[in-house]
Protein backbone atom coordinates (compact mmCIF):
# COMPACT_ATOMS: atom_id res chain seq x y z
CA UNK A 1 0.00 0.00 0.00
CA UNK A 2 2.82 2.40 0.96
CA UNK A 3 4.67 1.61 -2.29
CA UNK A 4 1.54 2.42 -4.34
CA UNK A 5 1.10 5.70 -2.46
CA UNK A 6 4.70 6.75 -3.11
CA UNK A 7 4.40 5.69 -6.75
CA UNK A 8 1.28 7.84 -7.26
CA UNK A 9 2.97 10.81 -5.53
CA UNK A 10 6.00 10.39 -7.79
CA UNK A 11 3.74 10.32 -10.87
CA UNK A 12 1.88 13.47 -9.75
CA UNK A 13 5.23 15.15 -9.08
CA UNK A 14 6.43 14.38 -12.59
CA UNK A 15 3.19 15.70 -14.08
CA UNK A 16 2.46 18.77 -11.97
CA UNK A 17 5.62 19.76 -10.09
CA UNK A 18 7.66 19.21 -6.94
CA UNK A 19 7.39 20.95 -3.58
CA UNK A 20 9.85 23.73 -4.48
CA UNK A 21 7.97 24.49 -7.69
CA UNK A 22 4.63 24.78 -5.92
CA UNK A 23 6.17 26.92 -3.17
CA UNK A 24 7.65 29.35 -5.72
CA UNK A 25 4.51 29.35 -7.87
CA UNK A 26 2.13 30.02 -4.98
CA UNK A 27 4.41 32.72 -3.53
CA UNK A 28 4.19 34.74 -6.75
CA UNK A 29 0.84 33.67 -8.20
CA UNK A 30 -1.30 33.95 -5.05
CA UNK A 31 -0.99 37.74 -4.61
CA UNK A 32 -1.61 38.19 -8.36
CA UNK A 33 -4.63 35.87 -8.11
CA UNK A 34 -6.08 37.76 -5.14
CA UNK A 35 -5.65 41.05 -7.01
CA UNK A 36 -7.15 39.68 -10.22
CA UNK A 37 -10.10 38.05 -8.43
CA UNK A 38 -10.94 41.25 -6.57
CA UNK A 39 -10.43 43.34 -9.72
CA UNK A 40 -12.61 41.11 -11.88
CA UNK A 41 -15.23 40.74 -9.14
CA UNK A 42 -15.48 44.48 -8.71
CA UNK A 43 -15.52 44.99 -12.47
CA UNK A 44 -18.41 42.54 -12.65
CA UNK A 45 -20.14 44.39 -9.80
CA UNK A 46 -19.62 47.58 -11.80
CA UNK A 47 -21.26 46.02 -14.85
CA UNK A 48 -24.12 44.81 -12.63
CA UNK A 49 -24.55 48.39 -11.29
CA UNK A 50 -24.61 49.82 -14.80
CA UNK A 51 -26.90 46.95 -15.78
CA UNK A 52 -29.59 48.40 -13.52
CA UNK A 53 -29.75 51.38 -15.91
CA UNK A 54 -30.66 49.28 -18.98
CA UNK A 55 -29.15 47.92 -22.20
CA UNK A 56 -28.13 51.33 -23.60
CA UNK A 57 -26.04 52.14 -20.53
CA UNK A 58 -24.42 48.68 -20.52
CA UNK A 59 -23.53 49.02 -24.21
CA UNK A 60 -22.27 52.62 -23.83
CA UNK A 61 -19.96 51.92 -20.90
CA UNK A 62 -18.87 48.62 -22.45
CA UNK A 63 -17.85 50.30 -25.71
CA UNK A 64 -16.17 53.20 -23.91
CA UNK A 65 -14.18 50.66 -21.91
CA UNK A 66 -13.04 49.09 -25.19
CA UNK A 67 -10.85 52.18 -25.63
CA UNK A 68 -9.41 51.57 -22.16
CA UNK A 69 -9.01 47.88 -23.02
CA UNK A 70 -7.05 48.81 -26.14
CA UNK A 71 -4.69 50.98 -24.09
CA UNK A 72 -4.30 48.24 -21.48
CA UNK A 73 -3.17 45.80 -24.15
CA UNK A 74 -0.68 48.28 -25.61
CA UNK A 75 0.68 48.90 -22.10
CA UNK A 76 0.71 45.19 -21.42
CA UNK A 77 2.82 44.66 -24.52
CA UNK A 78 5.31 47.34 -23.43
CA UNK A 79 5.48 46.30 -19.78
CA UNK A 80 5.47 42.53 -20.29
CA UNK A 81 8.17 42.94 -22.91
CA UNK A 82 10.20 45.01 -20.46
CA UNK A 83 9.55 42.46 -17.70
CA UNK A 84 11.19 39.81 -19.87
CA UNK A 85 14.43 41.70 -19.32
CA UNK A 86 13.89 42.66 -15.70
CA UNK A 87 12.96 39.10 -14.66
CA UNK A 88 16.18 37.76 -16.19
CA UNK A 89 18.23 40.72 -14.90
CA UNK A 90 16.88 40.06 -11.41
CA UNK A 91 18.30 36.56 -11.71
CA UNK A 92 21.70 38.32 -11.82
CA UNK A 93 20.61 41.11 -9.38
CA UNK A 94 21.51 43.80 -11.91
CA UNK A 95 19.46 46.65 -10.40
CA UNK A 96 20.97 49.57 -12.41
CA UNK A 97 19.95 47.91 -15.69
CA UNK A 98 16.49 47.10 -14.26
CA UNK A 99 15.97 50.80 -13.56
CA UNK A 100 17.02 51.76 -17.07
CA UNK A 101 14.56 49.27 -18.53
CA UNK A 102 11.85 50.84 -16.34
CA UNK A 103 12.77 54.28 -17.67
CA UNK A 104 12.44 53.08 -21.25
CA UNK A 105 9.06 51.50 -20.42
CA UNK A 106 7.86 54.77 -18.85
CA UNK A 107 8.91 56.69 -21.94
CA UNK A 108 6.98 54.37 -24.27
CA UNK A 109 4.02 53.69 -21.97
CA UNK A 110 3.60 57.31 -20.92
CA UNK A 111 3.51 58.40 -24.56
CA UNK A 112 0.79 55.83 -25.30
CA UNK A 113 -1.22 56.91 -22.25
CA UNK A 114 -0.99 60.58 -23.18
CA UNK A 115 -2.11 59.81 -26.75
CA UNK A 116 -5.17 57.89 -25.54
CA UNK A 117 -6.06 60.69 -23.10
CA UNK A 118 -6.01 63.23 -25.94
CA UNK A 119 -8.11 60.97 -28.17
CA UNK A 120 -10.68 60.43 -25.39
CA UNK A 121 -10.99 64.17 -24.76
CA UNK A 122 -11.10 65.39 -28.35
CA UNK A 123 -12.61 62.62 -30.49
CA UNK A 124 -14.84 60.37 -28.31
CA UNK A 125 -17.79 60.33 -30.73
CA UNK A 126 -15.57 59.46 -33.70
CA UNK A 127 -14.03 56.54 -31.79
CA UNK A 128 -17.34 55.12 -30.54
CA UNK A 129 -18.91 55.65 -33.97
CA UNK A 130 -16.55 52.96 -35.27
CA UNK A 131 -18.30 50.42 -33.04
CA UNK A 132 -21.99 51.28 -33.34
CA UNK A 133 -24.53 53.38 -35.25
CA UNK A 134 -26.77 53.71 -32.19
CA UNK A 135 -26.53 57.45 -31.45
CA UNK A 136 -27.89 57.09 -27.91
CA UNK A 137 -25.04 54.67 -27.13
CA UNK A 138 -22.48 56.95 -28.79
CA UNK A 139 -23.58 60.07 -26.87
CA UNK A 140 -23.64 58.32 -23.51
CA UNK A 141 -20.28 56.61 -24.13
CA UNK A 142 -18.67 59.88 -25.32
CA UNK A 143 -19.72 61.63 -22.10
CA UNK A 144 -18.14 58.77 -20.11
CA UNK A 145 -14.88 58.96 -22.09
CA UNK A 146 -14.47 62.73 -21.68
CA UNK A 147 -14.67 62.40 -17.89
CA UNK A 148 -12.47 59.30 -17.63
CA UNK A 149 -9.92 60.38 -20.29
CA UNK A 150 -7.17 61.80 -17.99
CA UNK A 151 -6.99 58.41 -16.24
CA UNK A 152 -5.33 56.85 -19.29
CA UNK A 153 -2.04 58.67 -18.63
CA UNK A 154 -2.16 57.79 -14.91
CA UNK A 155 -2.77 54.13 -15.73
CA UNK A 156 0.31 54.04 -18.01
CA UNK A 157 2.58 55.04 -15.11
CA UNK A 158 0.94 52.57 -12.73
CA UNK A 159 1.28 49.75 -15.28
CA UNK A 160 5.02 50.29 -15.74
CA UNK A 161 5.93 50.36 -12.05
CA UNK A 162 3.62 47.44 -11.16
CA UNK A 163 5.06 45.23 -13.93
CA UNK A 164 8.66 45.82 -12.86
CA UNK A 165 7.80 45.27 -9.19
CA UNK A 166 6.22 41.91 -10.05
CA UNK A 167 9.17 40.83 -12.19
CA UNK A 168 11.57 41.28 -9.26
CA UNK A 169 9.29 39.36 -6.89
CA UNK A 170 7.69 42.38 -5.18
CA UNK A 171 4.13 41.27 -5.84
CA UNK A 172 2.44 42.30 -2.59
CA UNK A 173 2.67 46.07 -2.99
CA UNK A 174 0.90 46.41 -6.38
CA UNK A 175 -1.67 43.86 -5.20
CA UNK A 176 -2.38 45.71 -1.95
CA UNK A 177 -2.62 49.10 -3.65
CA UNK A 178 -4.81 47.96 -6.55
CA UNK A 179 -7.09 45.91 -4.31
CA UNK A 180 -7.65 48.79 -1.88
CA UNK A 181 -8.27 51.25 -4.69
CA UNK A 182 -10.70 48.94 -6.46
CA UNK A 183 -12.74 48.58 -3.28
CA UNK A 184 -12.77 52.38 -3.03
CA UNK A 185 -13.89 52.48 -6.68
CA UNK A 186 -16.81 50.17 -5.96
CA UNK A 187 -17.98 52.40 -3.10
CA UNK A 188 -17.59 55.57 -5.16
CA UNK A 189 -19.42 53.96 -8.08
CA UNK A 190 -22.42 53.09 -5.91
CA UNK A 191 -22.57 56.56 -4.39
CA UNK A 192 -22.16 58.43 -7.67
CA UNK A 193 -24.19 56.18 -10.01
CA UNK A 194 -27.31 55.84 -7.85
CA UNK A 195 -26.97 58.88 -5.59
CA UNK A 196 -26.20 58.41 -1.89
CA UNK A 197 -24.86 60.37 1.07
CA UNK A 198 -26.88 63.35 -0.05
CA UNK A 199 -25.45 63.41 -3.59
CA UNK A 200 -27.58 63.30 -6.77
CA UNK A 201 -27.60 60.21 -9.01
CA UNK A 202 -25.11 60.82 -11.85
CA UNK A 203 -25.70 57.51 -13.66
CA UNK A 204 -23.07 56.66 -16.27
CA UNK A 205 -21.17 59.91 -15.53
CA UNK A 206 -20.90 58.80 -11.90
CA UNK A 207 -19.16 55.59 -12.97
CA UNK A 208 -16.66 57.65 -14.98
CA UNK A 209 -15.88 60.01 -12.08
CA UNK A 210 -15.45 57.06 -9.72
CA UNK A 211 -13.02 55.45 -12.15
CA UNK A 212 -10.97 58.63 -12.62
CA UNK A 213 -10.63 59.31 -8.88
CA UNK A 214 -9.69 55.68 -8.20
CA UNK A 215 -6.96 55.64 -10.85
CA UNK A 216 -5.47 58.86 -9.45
CA UNK A 217 -5.30 57.39 -5.94
CA UNK A 218 -3.83 54.14 -7.29
CA UNK A 219 -0.99 55.85 -9.17
CA UNK A 220 -0.12 58.15 -6.27
CA UNK A 221 -0.16 55.34 -3.69
CA UNK A 222 1.97 52.96 -5.74
CA UNK A 223 4.66 55.59 -6.35
CA UNK A 224 4.65 56.69 -2.71
CA UNK A 225 5.14 53.20 -1.26
CA UNK A 226 7.68 52.18 -3.92
CA UNK A 227 9.94 55.09 -3.02
CA UNK A 228 9.15 55.04 0.71
CA UNK A 229 10.32 51.41 1.00
CA UNK A 230 13.19 51.99 -1.47
CA UNK A 231 12.27 49.01 -3.62
CA UNK A 232 14.35 48.14 -6.74
CA UNK A 233 12.28 50.36 -9.12
CA UNK A 234 12.69 53.37 -6.77
CA UNK A 235 15.06 55.19 -9.12
CA UNK A 236 16.00 58.81 -9.65
CA UNK A 237 15.34 60.49 -12.99
CA UNK A 238 19.02 60.07 -13.91
CA UNK A 239 18.89 56.34 -13.13
CA UNK A 240 15.66 55.93 -15.11
CA UNK A 241 16.59 57.86 -18.23
CA UNK A 242 20.38 57.63 -18.21
CA UNK A 243 20.47 54.87 -20.83
CA UNK A 244 22.29 55.25 -24.14
CA UNK A 245 21.17 54.32 -27.64
CA UNK A 246 22.98 50.99 -27.58
CA UNK A 247 21.16 49.94 -24.40
CA UNK A 248 17.79 51.11 -25.77
CA UNK A 249 18.27 49.15 -29.01
CA UNK A 250 19.27 46.00 -27.10
CA UNK A 251 16.14 46.21 -24.96
CA UNK A 252 13.76 47.23 -27.74
CA UNK A 253 14.81 44.38 -30.02
CA UNK A 254 12.78 41.77 -28.05
CA UNK A 255 10.37 44.30 -26.49
CA UNK A 256 9.01 45.82 -29.72
CA UNK A 257 7.72 42.49 -31.08
CA UNK A 258 5.75 42.11 -27.82
CA UNK A 259 4.31 45.63 -28.14
CA UNK A 260 3.44 45.04 -31.81
CA UNK A 261 1.99 41.66 -30.88
CA UNK A 262 -0.31 43.23 -28.29
CA UNK A 263 -1.25 46.04 -30.67
CA UNK A 264 -2.22 43.62 -33.46
CA UNK A 265 -4.02 41.34 -31.01
CA UNK A 266 -5.86 44.24 -29.34
CA UNK A 267 -6.93 45.58 -32.74
CA UNK A 268 -8.17 42.09 -33.52
CA UNK A 269 -10.18 42.01 -30.27
CA UNK A 270 -11.47 45.48 -31.14
CA UNK A 271 -12.57 44.09 -34.51
CA UNK A 272 -14.45 41.31 -32.73
CA UNK A 273 -16.27 43.91 -30.63
CA UNK A 274 -17.06 45.99 -33.70
CA UNK A 275 -18.58 42.88 -35.27
CA UNK A 276 -20.66 42.18 -32.15
CA UNK A 277 -21.75 45.83 -31.89
CA UNK A 278 -22.73 45.96 -35.58
CA UNK A 279 -24.98 42.95 -34.92
CA UNK A 280 -27.04 45.16 -32.59
CA UNK A 281 -27.17 46.65 -29.10
CA UNK A 282 -28.52 43.39 -27.63
CA UNK A 283 -25.56 41.43 -29.06
CA UNK A 284 -22.88 43.75 -27.65
CA UNK A 285 -24.72 43.94 -24.30
CA UNK A 286 -24.75 40.13 -24.12
CA UNK A 287 -21.04 39.98 -24.97
CA UNK A 288 -20.22 42.62 -22.31
CA UNK A 289 -22.04 40.59 -19.68
CA UNK A 290 -20.30 37.37 -20.78
CA UNK A 291 -16.93 39.16 -20.82
CA UNK A 292 -17.32 40.36 -17.22
CA UNK A 293 -17.91 36.74 -16.11
CA UNK A 294 -15.15 35.43 -18.38
CA UNK A 295 -12.63 37.88 -16.88
CA UNK A 296 -13.45 36.60 -13.40
CA UNK A 297 -13.07 32.97 -14.46
CA UNK A 298 -9.74 33.48 -16.25
CA UNK A 299 -7.97 35.31 -13.42
CA UNK A 300 -6.46 32.12 -11.96
CA UNK A 301 -4.84 31.26 -15.26
CA UNK A 302 -3.50 34.74 -15.97
CA UNK A 303 -2.01 34.80 -12.45
CA UNK A 304 -0.39 31.42 -13.15
CA UNK A 305 0.95 32.70 -16.48
CA UNK A 306 2.37 35.80 -14.77
CA UNK A 307 4.04 33.73 -12.06
CA UNK A 308 5.35 31.32 -14.69
CA UNK A 309 6.95 34.24 -16.58
CA UNK A 310 8.75 35.45 -13.45
CA UNK A 311 9.98 31.98 -12.44
CA UNK A 312 11.08 30.88 -15.91
CA UNK A 313 12.71 34.26 -16.61
CA UNK A 314 14.62 34.22 -13.31
CA UNK A 315 15.85 30.66 -13.98
CA UNK A 316 17.02 31.47 -17.51
CA UNK A 317 18.83 34.57 -16.22
CA UNK A 318 20.61 32.51 -13.57
CA UNK A 319 21.61 29.84 -16.14
CA UNK A 320 19.25 27.05 -15.02
CA UNK A 321 17.85 26.32 -18.47
CA UNK A 322 16.77 22.72 -17.87
CA UNK A 323 14.83 23.69 -14.75
CA UNK A 324 13.23 26.61 -16.58
CA UNK A 325 11.83 24.21 -19.21
CA UNK A 326 10.56 21.86 -16.49
CA UNK A 327 8.78 24.68 -14.68
CA UNK A 328 7.13 25.72 -17.93
CA UNK A 329 5.91 22.17 -18.57
CA UNK A 330 4.47 21.86 -15.07
CA UNK A 331 2.63 25.19 -15.39
CA UNK A 332 1.14 24.15 -18.72
CA UNK A 333 -0.16 20.83 -17.38
CA UNK A 334 -1.62 22.48 -14.29
CA UNK A 335 -3.70 25.03 -16.21
CA UNK A 336 -5.06 22.42 -18.63
CA UNK A 337 -6.18 20.24 -15.71
CA UNK A 338 -7.77 23.07 -13.75
CA UNK A 339 -9.18 24.62 -16.93
CA UNK A 340 -11.35 21.56 -17.46
CA UNK A 341 -12.53 21.68 -13.83
CA UNK A 342 -13.28 25.41 -14.00
CA UNK A 343 -15.27 24.88 -17.19
CA UNK A 344 -17.56 22.38 -15.44
CA UNK A 345 -18.12 24.81 -12.55
CA UNK A 346 -18.90 27.72 -14.88
CA UNK A 347 -21.33 25.68 -16.95
CA UNK A 348 -23.20 24.59 -13.82
CA UNK A 349 -23.32 28.09 -12.31
CA UNK A 350 -24.17 29.94 -15.52
CA UNK A 351 -27.93 30.47 -14.81
CA UNK A 352 -27.32 31.73 -11.26
CA UNK A 353 -24.86 34.37 -12.46
CA UNK A 354 -27.15 35.73 -15.16
CA UNK A 355 -30.00 36.22 -12.69
CA UNK A 356 -28.05 39.23 -11.37
CA UNK A 357 -28.71 41.28 -14.52
CA UNK A 358 -31.87 43.27 -15.20
CA UNK A 359 -31.81 43.17 -18.99
CA UNK A 360 -34.12 41.68 -21.61
CA UNK A 361 -34.71 37.93 -21.92
CA UNK A 362 -33.04 37.94 -25.35
CA UNK A 363 -29.83 39.40 -23.95
CA UNK A 364 -29.81 36.86 -21.11
CA UNK A 365 -30.33 33.96 -23.51
CA UNK A 366 -27.49 35.10 -25.78
CA UNK A 367 -25.16 35.62 -22.81
CA UNK A 368 -26.09 32.15 -21.50
CA UNK A 369 -25.08 30.49 -24.77
CA UNK A 370 -21.83 32.47 -25.05
CA UNK A 371 -20.92 31.48 -21.49
CA UNK A 372 -21.54 27.82 -22.37
CA UNK A 373 -18.94 28.06 -25.15
CA UNK A 374 -16.53 29.91 -22.83
CA UNK A 375 -16.89 27.08 -20.27
CA UNK A 376 -16.04 24.46 -22.88
CA UNK A 377 -12.92 26.32 -24.08
CA UNK A 378 -11.38 27.52 -20.80
CA UNK A 379 -8.64 24.86 -20.84
CA UNK A 380 -7.61 25.89 -24.37
CA UNK A 381 -7.39 29.61 -23.67
CA UNK A 382 -5.66 28.98 -20.32
CA UNK A 383 -2.93 26.87 -21.92
CA UNK A 384 -2.42 29.49 -24.64
CA UNK A 385 -2.05 32.17 -21.95
CA UNK A 386 0.67 30.18 -20.19
CA UNK A 387 2.52 29.33 -23.41
CA UNK A 388 2.52 32.88 -24.81
CA UNK A 389 2.60 35.04 -21.68
CA UNK A 390 4.44 32.75 -19.31
CA UNK A 391 6.84 30.70 -21.43
CA UNK A 392 7.67 32.08 -24.88
CA UNK A 393 7.97 35.69 -23.72
CA UNK A 394 9.98 34.91 -20.60
CA UNK A 395 12.39 33.00 -22.84
CA UNK A 396 12.78 36.01 -25.15
CA UNK A 397 11.11 34.23 -28.09
CA UNK A 398 9.06 37.32 -28.89
CA UNK A 399 9.28 37.30 -32.69
CA UNK A 400 7.79 33.81 -32.93
CA UNK A 401 5.08 34.83 -30.45
CA UNK A 402 4.33 37.88 -32.61
CA UNK A 403 3.84 35.75 -35.71
CA UNK A 404 1.57 33.33 -33.89
CA UNK A 405 -0.41 35.53 -31.51
CA UNK A 406 -0.48 38.83 -33.39
CA UNK A 407 -0.97 37.51 -36.92
CA UNK A 408 -3.17 34.41 -36.51
CA UNK A 409 -6.01 36.50 -35.11
CA UNK A 410 -6.12 38.40 -38.42
CA UNK A 411 -5.62 35.38 -40.67
CA UNK A 412 -8.12 33.13 -38.90
CA UNK A 413 -10.19 34.67 -36.07
CA UNK A 414 -11.41 37.99 -37.52
CA UNK A 415 -12.29 36.62 -41.00
CA UNK A 416 -14.17 33.67 -39.48
CA UNK A 417 -16.14 35.93 -37.12
CA UNK A 418 -16.98 38.37 -39.94
CA UNK A 419 -18.17 35.53 -42.19
CA UNK A 420 -20.34 34.10 -39.43
CA UNK A 421 -21.91 37.50 -38.66
CA UNK A 422 -22.33 39.22 -42.01
CA UNK A 423 -22.39 36.43 -44.60
CA UNK A 424 -24.15 33.59 -42.78
CA UNK A 425 -26.01 35.92 -40.34
CA UNK A 426 -25.53 33.57 -37.40
CA UNK A 427 -26.50 34.51 -33.81
CA UNK A 428 -23.85 36.05 -31.57
CA UNK A 429 -22.86 32.83 -29.75
CA UNK A 430 -21.98 31.14 -33.06
CA UNK A 431 -20.03 34.24 -34.12
CA UNK A 432 -18.05 33.97 -30.87
CA UNK A 433 -17.40 30.28 -31.55
CA UNK A 434 -16.15 31.15 -35.05
CA UNK A 435 -13.73 33.66 -33.51
CA UNK A 436 -12.36 30.95 -31.22
CA UNK A 437 -10.93 29.04 -34.20
CA UNK A 438 -8.00 31.41 -33.65
CA UNK A 439 -7.28 29.78 -30.26
CA UNK A 440 -7.24 26.24 -31.70
CA UNK A 441 -4.84 27.31 -34.47
CA UNK A 442 -2.45 29.05 -32.07
CA UNK A 443 -2.43 26.16 -29.60
CA UNK A 444 -1.53 23.53 -32.20
CA UNK A 445 1.45 25.58 -33.43
CA UNK A 446 2.67 26.96 -30.08
CA UNK A 447 2.80 23.58 -28.36
CA UNK A 448 5.35 22.33 -30.88
CA UNK A 449 7.48 25.43 -30.34
CA UNK A 450 7.51 24.86 -26.58
CA UNK A 451 8.53 21.21 -26.93
CA UNK A 452 11.38 22.15 -29.30
CA UNK A 453 13.02 24.35 -26.59
CA UNK A 454 14.08 26.84 -29.27
CA UNK A 455 12.30 29.57 -27.30
CA UNK A 456 14.99 29.74 -24.59
CA UNK A 457 17.28 32.81 -24.92
CA UNK A 458 19.44 34.48 -22.25
CA UNK A 459 18.75 38.18 -22.87
CA UNK A 460 20.99 39.43 -20.06
CA UNK A 461 24.02 38.90 -22.27
CA UNK A 462 22.82 41.67 -24.60
CA UNK A 463 22.94 44.36 -21.88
Amino acid sequence: MEIKKRSSQHLLGRLFGDRMFFSDLVRIALPMLVQNVIMSSLNMVGVVMIGQLGETSVAAVGLANQVFFLLQLVLFGITSGSAIFTAQLWGKHNIPSIRKVLGLALLLGGSAGLFFSIIAELFPRHILGIYTRDQAVVELGAHYLRIFGPAFFLVSITFCYAAILRSVGEVRLPVAVSTTVLIINMGLSYVLIFGALGLPAFGVAGAAWAGLLSRFIECLALLFFTYYHRLPPAASLVELFGFNIKFAVAVLKPVLPVAINELLWSLGITSYNIIYARMGTDAIAAMNIAASVDNLVMVTFFATAGACAVLVGNLIGSGEVKRAYQYGAWCLRLVIFFGVLMGVVLYAGNPLILNLYKVSAGVIESAHRVLGIIAFLIWLRASNAVIFLGILRSGGDTRFALLLDGVIIWLVGVPMAALAAFVFHLPVHFVYLAAMTEEFTKWSLALGRFLSRRWIHDLTKTV
